[in-house]
């Protein structure tokens, strides 16, 4: 069976887990590396391999990838994969699936539209933890799941914030904990608790003054089983304590994990120091076996180096999914639920408010100029429709050669 071409687009610090998990992959092989910054690309390439590019659509052609997986910062993921998706390439974009939900249905629809698998990376599911703790939900061990807990206390310094010039921005990275540190947890808890109906919920920055965007963030969810739901999520607990999902049962039951020690941990600059372990196990019968769970999971990750394990499990699952025209475990639409949770909690902070969900989407708009070999061009996007029509005026009282035009945004 021919190897799966696999091409990167982004040659940040996430770029090099993503490398050395297809390396482990004999089913899989690097051929192109892109990004912006030709120098970085090609240093990338002469360390993992695959051919440098700057454009991504020279790469899709002159590559000819079965398969894109974007790093890049959040608010470009749309972008890349809506491009590889009209290419007909499938696409596995790292978290979150986007910074919003317009960006999320266009990228949903351009792969459907397209034929192709589209993925999000989550792979603390693969957890040992975390499997055990779904194997035993969906065996009915706790009875209905009836209270989903998220807890967070994590940290990041200055020189975290400073590394990249997107990071703690609210255009360059869409946001702060909600959008960068939470999106693992919240997909393990949407996983194990189902879909959520209501939340209500607040973001502050308590101690990083030099950033944009929220440090912390508090919420309250009903889901749609009826079941509750707690999030504390926090990067202001120096040096970090712990991220735990714990969900309890209508039986009484309870299941639990600590997905991180400490802060969690920065992909191309730290190492996961510390065994994701099941630290809450109250099933009838098998409560006496939370030693045993936590010493499986300690030798699990004793034998693999878990920075990159897990993401070479969640890329073999999705390349599988695409040879056997399946979905992938971690889909698109799982993506989209997490950005949906995180915008919710935003919105409502904003609006002091519960939000219900779904959520209805404000209708956006774009402003395009076309030059004089007509050439079109991107001037503003996500503007209403009377900011997009204000910014055409504002551009033709200029005496610009260029027509100016606003149209509703279709991704």
């Amino acid at each position: 069976m021919p190897k799966a071409r696999v091409a990167l687009v982004g040659c940040g610090k996430v770029a090099g887990i993503h490398a050395a998990a297809l390396a482990s992959l004999p089913e899989a092989e690097l051929v192109a590396v892109c990004d912006i910054s030709a120098d970085r690309a090609q240093a990338f390439a002469a360390k993992h391999g695959g051919r440098a590019f700057t454009d991504l659509g020279a790469l899709l052609r002159d590559s000819r990838p079965d398969a894109v997986i974007i790093g890049t910062p959040h608010p470009l993921h749309a972008a890349a994969t809506i491009q590889a998706a009209e290419a007909g390439v499938h696409v596995l974009v790292e978290k979150p699936l986007a910074a919003s939900l317009a960006d999320c249905d266009a990228m949903i629809a351009a792969a459907r539209k397209g034929g192709v698998t589209l993925g999000v990376i989550s792979q603390r599911r693969f957890y040992e933890p975390v499997q055990r703790m779904k194997r035993a939900i969906d065996a009915g061990k706790i009875g209905k799941p009836a209270l989903g807990v998220f807890i967070q206390y994590s940290w990041r310094d200055a020189a975290y914030y400073t590394s990249d010039p997107w990071r703690g921005k609210w255009d360059t990275e869409g946001g702060g904990v909600l959008v960068n540190q939470s999106p693992h947890q919240l997909d393990i808890l949407l996983w194990l608790m189902g879909p959520a109906a209501e939340v209500s919920g607040s973001w502050a920055n308590l101690n990083h003054p030099t950033v944009e965007v929220d440090d912390t963030a508090v919420a309250t969810i009903r889901f749609a089983n009826g079941g509750l739901g707690s999030i504390v999520t926090s990067l202001s607990q120096k040096p970090g304590i712990y991220t735990k999902v714990h969900i309890h049962g209508a039986s009484g039951a309870s299941v639990g994990v600590e997905t991180d020690r400490g802060a969690t941990f920065i992909a191309g600059v730290s190492q996961i120091a510390e065994p994701p372990v099941t630290d809450l196990w109250t099933v009838p019968g098998e409560d006496s076996q939370l030693a045993a769970f936590q010493a499986e999971d300690r030798a699990a990750f004793g034998r693999v180096d878990a920075t990159t394990h897990y993401h070479a499990l969640q890329i073999r699952d999705f390349l599988g999914a695409v040879r056997d025209n399946r979905s992938p475990l971690v889909p698109a639409e799982a993506g989209r639920a997490v950005v949906e949770l995180f915008s919710a909690i935003y919105q409502s902070s904003k609006e002091n408010r519960a939000i219900a969900l779904p959520m209805l989407l404000e209708e956006k708009w774009t402003v395009w100029r076309t030059d004089d070999t007509g050439n079109t061009f991107l001037v503003r996007g996500n503007l209403t429709r009377e900011e997009a029509l204000r910014t055409v005026a504002e551009f033709e009282s200029r005496g610009h050669k260029q027509t100016y035009f606003a149209e509703r945004a279709t991704r």
